[in-house]
């Protein structure tokens, strides 16, 4: 299956952001039961938007753009407006994603 990013920026403030983020890390470990390998982080050194380090990367699998494109767009981040997003679909020129690679138990 071809590989996706979903980039994206923060919106709001980080008490509303804040009170989606279980339902988005919910979201994310559905993902992998369904065999999308995703991995998902912030940008730590980055000011987002709103001014508060805000935004991040989705790296997943689809069968194709519109799957990719549906899978993004049920994000509860963005259905409640938390985040801006573009999507790529990304071509591995060098090097390779181990197919057993997992996401770190604790975000």
């Amino acid at each position: 299956m071809p590989w996706f990013v979903k980039l994206e920026q923060g919106l709001v403030d980080r008490a509303h952001f804040d009170a989606h983020l279980r339902a988005h890390l919910d979201w994310v470990a559905d993902l992998q039961r369904r065999g999308h390998q995703p991995s998902s982080g912030y940008w730590r050194e980055c000011k987002g938007m709103n001014g508060d380090g805000a935004g991040g990367m989705l790296l997943f699998q689809a069968r194709d753009w519109q799957e990719a494109e549906s899978i993004v767009q049920s994000d509860p981040l963005i259905r409640s407006g938390c985040v801006s997003w573009v999507l790529h679909e990304w071509r591995v020129v060098a090097g390779a994603i181990p197919e057993d690679a997992q996401a770190p138990s604790r975000w």
